[in-house]
């Protein structure tokens, strides 16, 4: 049984199917011809994109830039062969396939989609072809030049120990903040080009907005035209006809091409200010920022005189960041060549006191140093005479040297060098070191005060010349680094000159042989551990002499000082720390020359009748000699060219023990009497044992003018009360320290009288530290509230104290109150056995300066002055027992979290 169909259709529709299957069929038909084609045109593609990857890359070579249009072709080549390869790859796996001579497929839907992919990419290789036929496109492959580099790199070593942090401050205020000019500073040697290279090339590897970063190197004389060609060269102003031009054209051109760029100026290695609106720098301004200059310096000054809106000191290296560092340029093999190297290396990085030239210099020196005795060899060098270490003369110390160069004058560099007699990392008073330098009159015969102010302003300018480094208010020392320089040229390049011999803290038990000393200007045996001085040596040169801090020190031989004619200065501080230390017969051979004599600190119980010879003494410093009680009469007054004399705790433990022949005798009063005769007396640190004795000196205008430190000792005075008015017209005092006035039972002042008459409601403007101790009635120390420079207040055993600042006595006067902020310049604040103390001050305060408070047997102080607002500018260390510090009451719980961590347990 059958059926049969019949389809009928329109002939149109009938020739539409067969095109279509015969163009499927073609797909099928044509594939082998068409991979054969495929792999012909594509070779001669990758031919014609060789040949213009050639001409590209000669161009590129020639700072001529590649254009987009022609990478996009390129990239497109680069797609098309990895798709045509594949084709190729499958072409027998395919045509395996293909039966009836081609012309069909054992898999038709398989073979025909093969097929057409292959047809399509061999139309999309013709078409690359014609886009990329060499004539058309090579004469478009490199039309313009490549911009410049926005900066030039510069060489340098890939490490950046210690300097990363400072490097993202400085970047922060180049991209980000409102600051047109920007000056680095630091000691030589210490990084700062190192730093400015780093930004250099940082603009290499960052996104910024500048269109181009100029280097120029200074240096030590500055030629503005020099600066002009480095300017020019880099912004395309450099040939022939601009060199012929004049100062003054060159510096319009700079100013009107600079004037078009946001630009970097980085000037290394200024010594004095450089005019660049003269050079025809447009200078940024805080208002216009859009351009910026940074420099680098070893002078503070520089930074003012430069006007620049932000400075950074670059500061030495951690010891951590120290020890990489010098671990680094010694290297692992020789550290681990002797189990004993890596104590021993670290050691020798200490020396180097984080000066990154020197741990490089030493670092390098040592690097292939495998036996420990020769690193102890290095050490012992560095030590003794770190010049004659390998290359530190050379490559660190002359390099250092510019900076006293460049000093003003030999008096500048004379005080410099004064200072390496100290021992090293030694804290150096400001005042002592301007007594010596008056001492060895430096400063020729000005008077006092003009000396003194001289002094410190030679002082500001070797800290600003970063020669010296200030540590507090009141105190500088030398880098040790730089002590080394210093002796190095006082000791070899200016031997003859400066005739120097530095053997501070070097560990003597014995002092250097004396015929050694023959030729000597200064001498330092400084912080020893010399025992006796039995030689009489001959110093006929001999200036100064330094003998402190040997403090076993028991002999120092009779007639010692018999030849030394030319001694000015003589430091004997924290000599002899033993009971019965005596100073050597014969020092009246010194009373033609001697002009400073320093025993303060020492044990010493009596002062010989023959120092009374001694009349051309100028400064005599006995503070803190706490067993003197006897001074002869007359012995202060026979110096009658005394301007200095420091007293401060001189004898206080002893006043009832001074017999009727010394000075000390009645608490101080006798001593008064002579110094009121003594005509040139500017200076006065004084020890009174009185209340009378004190009321004789706030009698004479005469000793007020000089007194700069005040000791009272009122033991025996009964029911006490002092008018610190009076205090008032002492207009020098810095410190004032009393002890044992038991029975004094308040420091009166009288607040009406400071806001009815006079102008100046701070009236102890001077006053820098106080102290108070065992002084049972006294009840608050109100009156510093008018001393808005202090520093340092320490109150100790003041039994009866409730108050430090009493709210009570401003009863009369509660205008006050609102205009009062005390203790704002405090930094060190000393609380001990005050059993009933419960208040600081009323309400908080900000303490913008204090470095610490330290607080012990305060039970019933259970608030401190203290808010959130406390801590806003700085943290402070706050010392005390556990249980009070867990007693504390606090203003709120955000000022107790912010003041969490300051505290640490006081054992």
């Amino acid at each position: 049984m059958c059926s049969i169909f019949q389809i009928t259709c329109d002939g149109a529709l009938f020739n539409r199917c067969l095109d279509c299957f015969l163009g499927k069929a073609a797909y099928i038909r044509n594939l082998q011809d068409n991979l054969v084609a495929l792999e012909t045109e594509l070779g001669n593609l990758i031919a014609i994109k060789n040949d213009l990857m050639r001409r590209v890359d000669d161009d590129e070579r020639k700072q001529m830039i590649r254009l987009e249009r022609v990478q996009r072709w390129i990239s497109r080549v680069d797609a098309v062969k990895t798709e045509a390869d594949q084709f190729i790859g499958d072409r027998s796996q395919e045509i395996e396939k293909l039966c009836v001579g081609g012309y069909c497929s054992k898999n038709c839907r398989s073979s025909y989609k093969f097929g057409k992919q292959v047809a399509k990419k061999l139309q999309d290789v013709k078409t690359l072809i014609a886009e990329g036929v060499f004539e058309a496109v090579a004469t478009e492959a490199v039309p313009e030049r490549a911009p410049e580099p926005v900066a030039d790199k510069r060489p340098i070593e890939p490490t950046i120990v210690g300097l990363q942090s400072q490097l993202e401050q400085v970047w922060r205020c180049l991209v980000e903040e409102s600051v047109g000019i920007i000056g680095l500073y630091g000691m030589g040697g210490v990084g700062k080009t190192t730093l400015l290279t780093r930004i250099n090339n940082k603009f290499l590897e960052s996104q910024n907005n500048f269109d181009c970063v100029i280097w120029v190197v200074v240096s030590k004389d500055p030629r503005l035209k020099k600066i002009q060609e480095d300017i020019g060269k880099k912004i395309g102003l450099s040939d022939d006809s601009w060199k012929n031009k004049s100062f003054e054209e060159k510096a319009v051109d700079i100013l009107r091409r600079l004037g078009e760029k946001r630009f970097v100026l980085l000037l290394d290695d200024l010594w004095e200010r450089v005019d660049l609106t003269e050079v025809g720098v447009p200078l940024p301004s805080p208002q216009n920022t859009t351009s910026k200059v940074v420099f680098t310096t070893r002078f503070i000054d520089v930074c003012g005189s430069m006007e620049s809106h932000r400075k950074f000191k670059v500061a030495c290296l951690s010891e951590e960041d120290s020890w990489e560092l010098f671990r680094e340029k010694v290297g692992q093999e020789t550290l681990e060549s002797d189990h004993e190297i890596v104590e021993l290396a670290q050691t020798v990085a200490k020396e180097c006191d984080g000066l990154p030239l020197a741990l490089i210099t030493i670092g390098r020196a040592m690097a292939y140093r495998k036996k420990a005795e020769q690193w102890r060899r290095a050490i012992e060098i560095l030590r003794r005479s770190a010049s004659e270490f390998a290359d530190l003369g050379e490559k660190v110390y002359s390099l250092l040297k510019f900076s006293y160069d460049s000093l003003q004058n030999d008096t500048v560099r004379s005080c410099f060098l004064y200072c390496c007699l100290y021992p090293e990392d030694y804290g150096i008073l400001k005042w002592d070191l301007i007594d010596c330098w008056i001492g060895e009159e430096f400063f020729g015969e000005s008077d006092r005060f003009g000396a003194e102010n001289r002094g410190y302003d030679i002082l500001d300018t070797l800290v600003r010349a970063c020669l010296l480094e200030e540590v507090e208010d009141d105190k500088v020392k030398m880098h040790d680094v730089i002590r080394d320089m210093a002796r190095w040229i006082a000791c070899e390049i200016e031997k003859e000159k400066r005739n120097f011999l530095v053997c501070a803290g070097a560990g003597l038990k014995e002092s250097p042989d004396v015929k050694g000393w023959e030729n000597v200007r200064r001498l330092s045996l400084m912080q020893n551990q010399i025992k006796t001085l039995s030689e009489v040596p001959t110093c006929p040169h001999l200036h100064t002499l330094f003998l402190a801090s040997n403090m076993e020190l028991e002999m120092i031989a009779d007639g010692f000082f018999q030849f030394m004619p030319s001694l000015k200065v003589l430091k004997m501080s924290r000599c002899g720390q033993f009971e019965g230390f005596q100073l050597p017969i014969g020092m009246s051979e010194l009373g033609s020359s001697l002009e400073l004599l320093d025993i303060s600190y020492t044990t010493i119980t009596e002062l010989p009748e023959e120092l009374k010879l001694l009349v051309n003494l100028k400064c005599l410093n006995l503070s803190w000699t706490s067993r003197l009680n006897k001074i002869p009469r007359q012995l202060i007054s026979n110096s009658s060219r005394l301007g200095v004399l420091r007293m401060f705790a001189t004898g206080y433990g002893y006043f009832h023990e001074a017999p009727e022949d010394s000075v000390l005798f009645g608490g101080g009063e006798v001593l008064i009497q002579e110094l009121l005769g003594l005509k040139y007396l500017e200076v006065l640190e004084l020890t009174l044992g009185s209340y009378h004795a004190l009321q004789i000196l706030l009698s004479s205008n005469k000793l007020k003018s000089c007194i700069r430190s005040l000791f009272l000792q009122l033991t025996g005075d009964t029911a006490l009360i002092i008018d610190a008015t009076a205090f008032a017209d002492l207009k020098h005092l810095n410190e004032l320290y009393i002890s044992e006035g038991i029975e004094l039972e308040e420091l009166k002042i009288d607040y009406m009288e400071i806001v009815q008459k006079r102008r100046e409601p701070f009236v102890f403007r001077s006053l820098h530290r106080v102290t108070m101790e065992v002084c049972f009635e006294l009840k608050d120390v109100t009156f510093l509230v008018f001393a808005p420079n202090l520093k340092s207040l320490s109150l100790w055993n003041c039994h009866a104290m409730e108050e430090i600042i009493s709210v009570g006595k401003f009863s009369e006067t509660p205008e006050m109150m609102g205009h009062i902020s005390p203790f704002e310049n405090l930094q060190t604040l000393d609380l001990s056995d005050l059993p009933a103390l419960n208040s600081i001050y009323w309400k908080p305060l900000p303490f913008t300066h204090l470095k610490e408070m330290a607080v012990s047997g305060c039970d019933q102080l259970e608030k401190l002055p203290l808010d959130s607002n406390s801590a806003k500018e700085r943290k402070f260390v706050i010392r005390g027992e556990e249980d009070w510090w867990n007693r504390l009451q606090w203003e709120d719980e955000a000022t107790q979290i912010a003041f969490r961590s300051c505290f640490q347990p006081r054992s």
